[in-house]
This record gives C-alpha cells, sequence and structure tokens, in this order.
C-alpha cells in the first residue's frame, strides 16, 4: 500500500514538473510559449510534420497541410491549406494549443497576427541545415514536455552522420550536380550551397560543382558546361533517364560512366529525420566502396 502510494504521488510530481510553461525562440527569434505539453498540435509543412512523428507524438497531429505525405498514420488527418494558402479558420476549428510553421507560401505571415490575437501559440522553424533540423527536433520536443525524446533522437541522428563523415573523410569528393526540378520556361532548379540539399552532398563526401554565386535557377547548357563527376536527379528513375537519353545529356561525364542516379525528394527535398537517410545513400553513391566497408 505504502509503496503504490509514493508511486502515485511520483507521478503526480512528474505530472506537476511537465505541466509548468515552457518558453523557447524560434526563428524569427520571437519568443513562443505554451503553459502545459500541447496535445492538439498543427504542424504545417511535410518537414514539421515529420519532426513531431519522429518524436512519437502522431496522435497529437491534429491539422496539416495538403502536401504532406508521411508518415502514412497523419494521412487521414484534416486538412487546413495547401496550394493557394492557409485557412484561419480551419486552423483555428482544430482547436490547437500548439502551431508549428515554417516561413514557406506565406504561412508565417498569414498565420501568426491571428494566432497570436487568439492566444494560440504558433512556433516558426527554419531547417537550412541539418544542424537546424537537429536543433528544431530538440526545440520541438521541449516544446511537447518530452525533452529526453529530442535528445535521444537528435543523438542518433547526429550517430549516423558521424559514421557517415568518419566513412569518407580522406577521399576524393567528386563534382556533384543535383536537379531538383525543371521549369516551364526550360531552366532546371539545382541544389545550391547554404541549403539543407547541399549540405547533404558535402556531409555525403561530395562537392557542388556550381560555385557560391550559383543562384537556384540554370540553363541545361550550364549543366553540361559543368560535366560534373555524378548527376543527381531528384525524381523517378524514368524521368532521369529521359533526360539523360537526349543529345549533349548523353555525352555527360556522368552518364557515360554510369554515375548519373535518380535519388529520393522525399529524403532531400523535405528538411527532417529522414535527410540522414538521404545523407547515407548519397554517400554509397558518391563513394561506393564505402558500402562495402
Amino acid at each position: 500500500m505504502i509503496v503504490a502510494s509514493l508511486a502515485l504521488l511520483a507521478l503526480t510530481i512528474l505530472g506537476a514538473a511537465r505541466a509548468e510553461p515552457v518558453t523557447v525562440r524560434d526563428a524569427f527569434d520571437r519568443s513562443v510559449t505554451v503553459p502545459g505539453p500541447p496535445q492538439r498540435i498543427v504542424t504545417i509543412f511535410a518537414s514539421n510534420t515529420e519532426m513531431v512523428a519522429a518524436l512519437g507524438l502522431t496522435d497529437r497531429i491534429v491539422g496539416i497541410e495538403a502536401f504532406t505525405r508521411f508518415p502514412p498514420e497523419v494521412l487521414g488527418k484534416p486538412l487546413v491549406g495547401g496550394r493557394l494558402g492557409f485557412s484561419v479558420d480551419a486552423v483555428v476549428a482544430r482547436k490547437p494549443d500548439l502551431v508549428v510553421v515554417t516561413p514557406s507560401r506565406q504561412a508565417a505571415n498569414q498565420l501568426i497576427d491571428p494566432m497570436e490575437r487568439l492566444g494560440i501559440p504558433i512556433v516558426v522553424l527554419l531547417q537550412r541545415n541539418v544542424e537546424e533540423i537537429l536543433s528544431n527536433i530538440r526545440l520541438l520536443a521541449r516544446l511537447a514536455g518530452v525533452p529526453e525524446r529530442g535528445e535521444a533522437l537528435a543523438a542518433r541522428l547526429q550517430a549516423r552522420l558521424d559514421a557517415v563523415a568518419r566513412s569518407v573523410a580522406d577521399l576524393p569528393a567528386p563534382s556533384v550536380v543535383m536537379i531538383t526540378g525543371r521549369l516551364g520556361n526550360g531552366l532546371m532548379l539545382v541544389t545550391r550551397p547554404g541549403t539543407y540539399t547541399g549540405g547533404a552532398i558535402v556531409r555525403a563526401g561530395g562537392r557542388l560543382a556550381f560555385d557560391s554565386g550559383t543562384i537556384a535557377q540554370v540553363s541545361p547548357e550550364a549543366i553540361l558546361n559543368a560535366d560534373p563527376d555524378v548527376l543527381l536527379f531528384a525524381g523517378s528513375e524514368k524521368d532521369m533517364k529521359e533526360l539523360t537519353s537526349r543529345p549533349g545529356w548523353n555525352g555527360m561525364r556522368a552518364v557515360k560512366s554510369k554515375r548519373a542516379h535518380a535519388v529520393s525528394r522525399a529524403e532531400l527535398l523535405i528538411p527532417g529525420p529522414r535527410t540522414i537517410d538521404g545523407v547515407e545513400k548519397l554517400a554509397a553513391l558518391l563513394h561506393p566502396m564505402t558500402a562495402t566497408r
């Protein structure tokens, strides 16, 4: 009886401790406070949804945006916006005690002011590099009242990154171009320095063929002239082969040496825990011998 009473007391104390307000500073240097662990979270953008889910909090997610596809458990969640913008009414209807956004497609501009006026905590996150992904995982875990999960998850992901770094250390870095999109005007989107995708390539033991002055949109001729050691295409194998079979493309060094590869958009264009999967797979593509070590 005494043991049971002590256990109940410990749980009560623990619950009270976790109910204390938590304050963090977000990507806009705003002070954001939650009075207790949020139980109804609206996650806008796939990256934020994936981070919350990776913390084991999928059941707390009560709203997502239309382009979220992972994990499967969130696909039936109510939608609060999409390509045309985000609905304040739809967000409020979910009765959230935390909204998580990224400043893309005007989401932050559309939602911060009304959420603040309504007293709903809203946190803005940026994932410009892998370090920020890990930092945001820790931040979300603190807000959710599970800081130990955030530390543990970030540590596991960091350990995997460290293993990749060891495997590619002292190896020659091949030049890389990654095509991330094709525009209607004929230009192509490529990975550039200062982005999480560019950082993933460097962490995997590659170097970007375009220098720091390169803009995201380049002409096909610029890619052909760069003639990288490795050509990556974020998309399907079918689309990659269709592109590289064209005149000019089929003469690139990467194509002739069979170093043109289709890579996962989900792992390399959505900055979240799966980005580490992408880094590991990139390392195997850029340095095939490391996969057999």
